[in-house]
């Protein structure tokens, strides 16, 4: 195995943070932020990820020189703490680079700041930050924090132990950043993505006759209109019908003119002046497209002309996002959700000890129980003693599974003659009391975190994603944990 030992070396002497008087909503903005710094040293999980992260640099290489080890250990350390930082303050790329170059503190949390130099990474550097480690390496980290909290807390500092023997279940939708999957708007969206990329192909010198690439998109965005103002008619559905056939012969010929362009392109790239690198970046954007197209027509026709359904299962939602599914949620306001089933389970102290994000439909959650136990007991060990869930979780096969490894169910029962017998029970109220909490932390991660739905492109990034936002959660809970034990003695003293 490759010698992934650190490499020690003088850091630049920081800034000296100024002294900010009379703003006490900065000064507790100030102090979580360096007690988020000190539990990345005192946990050993800042070492823990860079060990880990070079161990896989230095098993890709032959033969590498100390200064070049040196700059990835840089970069790789401030790769953690960007990241953790853009997490925390819920920034895209674009603004998080202009916050750092503004903010002395985020550049002290970030090691960036030097005496008389500050070096601050652009949009694109810290969007190469964040796909910097795979999705495994920062779960094992969280698993690793979260063992520590348990196992010794007063190495965290704690005022208790990580309680990693409860945990609360809940699963919820994962919402797709796309617009809402209507048929034509799908026809829309391939127009404009091919016509762009031909019109990329043809200020590079590549033509083949054809119209002017502008003109499509006018007539496109005019069937839209038509599209969108003939339900105002009486014969609006005549009408619409008539307007998706004229949709569906102008994406034909798109298609067409696409399919020309895209094999012109691929012959005669040496041409123009992209590297091939580029040249596939254009390929797979159009590949993306014209791929689906022939499903989202089928589709199209055969939901607007012919009225018959289509399953669930075979609808293309999306053009840009192959993994997006239609979750039946039937509560008030999201009956239906597009996107993915992301699972959660979290201790009583707030912190989420278990996720999951599920690229293909996800089973029932009585079906999410046992996978979840499974995979706490393989990162934590046999530790969890109850188990608080609603009653999607509950089945015949839970229970006896619950009992056999000794773990409290707390899940809430199906039938109601079981739940009024539960009801006896001062420890199933008690767990049936915390699990609504848990509404409140999938709330935080999606409303608060994430914004109502996640940007990132792509199953892998949307899943990478989810991980470095509960490392930034757990992290923050934990050091408002600290908080809370530092701020008692004060009070009784006052």
């Amino acid at each position: 195995m490759t010698n992934a030992t650190i490499i020690p070396f003088q850091t630049p002497l920081p800034q000296v943070l100024p002294t900010i008087e009379g703003n006490v909503d900065y000064r507790q903005f100030r102090d979580h932020f360096l007690l988020i710094d000190q539990l990345l040293v005192q946990s050993g999980l800042e070492t823990q990820l860079l060990e880990s992260d070079l161990q896989r640099w230095l098993s890709q290489r032959q033969k590498i020189s100390p200064q070049a080890q040196r700059n990835h250990q840089l970069h790789s350390r401030r790769a953690l703490r960007c990241n953790l930082a853009r997490q925390l303050l819920r920034e895209d790329y674009r603004g998080f680079a202009a916050r750092l170059a503004d903010s002395p503190l985020l550049q002290y949390f970030c090691g960036l700041g030097e005496l008389g130099r500050v070096q601050v990474p652009g949009k694109s550097t810290l969007q190469r930050y964040d796909l910097w480690r795979p999705e495994a390496q920062v779960r094992q980290g969280i698993h690793q924090l979260l063992k520590l909290g348990a196992a010794a807390p007063q190495q965290l500092p704690l005022p208790q132990a990580v309680d990693l023997e409860n945990a609360f279940l809940d699963s919820t939708c994962l919402k797709a950043n796309i617009h809402y999957p209507v048929d034509w708007v799908l026809l829309r969206d391939a127009t404009r993505t091919l016509i762009k990329a031909v019109r990329l192909i043809r200020e590079q010198g590549l033509k083949h006759r054809m119209e002017e690439p502008e003109s499509f998109l006018a007539r496109i965005n005019t069937l839209c209109i038509q599209m969108t103002h003939a339900g105002n008619r009486t014969d609006s559905r005549r009408e619409r019908k008539k307007t998706l056939r004229q949709m569906d012969r102008l994406v034909g010929v798109v298609r067409s003119h696409a399919r020309r362009y895209r094999g012109l392109l691929d012959q005669h790239w040496q041409q123009t002046d992209w590297t091939r690198p580029q040249t596939e970046q254009v390929l797979r954007r159009m590949d993306q497209v014209l791929d689906q197209l022939p499903k989202a027509r089928k589709q199209a026709r055969q939901r607007m002309l012919q009225d018959q359904p289509v399953a669930n299962e075979d609808k293309v939602l999306s053009l840009y996002e192959p993994d997006v599914h239609v979750i039946v949620r039937n509560k008030a306001g999201a009956e239906v959700e597009f996107g993915n089933t992301l699972f959660l389970a979290e201790n009583p102290q707030g912190l989420i000890i278990d996720w999951e994000l599920f690229q293909e439909r996800a089973p029932a959650d009585n079906q999410l129980l046992p996978r979840s136990v499974g995979r706490m007991e393989q990162a934590y060990g046999p530790r969890l003693k109850a188990a608080g869930a609603d009653r999607g979780f509950d089945s015949y096969p839970n229970r006896v599974g619950l009992a056999a490894d000794g773990i409290y169910n707390g899940v809430c029962p199906r039938s109601p003659a079981l739940l009024q017998e539960r009801l006896g029970s001062w420890k199933f109220k008690r767990l049936q009391r915390r699990r609504a909490q848990t509404e409140g932390r999938i709330s935080i991660l999606k409303n608060v975190f994430w914004g109502g739905r996640m940007r990132g492109r792509g199953f892998g990034h949307r899943q990478l994603t989810i991980t470095w936002t509960v490392l930034a959660h757990n992290l923050w809970v934990l050091a408002r944990l600290q908080r809370s034990a530092m701020a008692a003695p004060q009070a009784q003293a006052a």
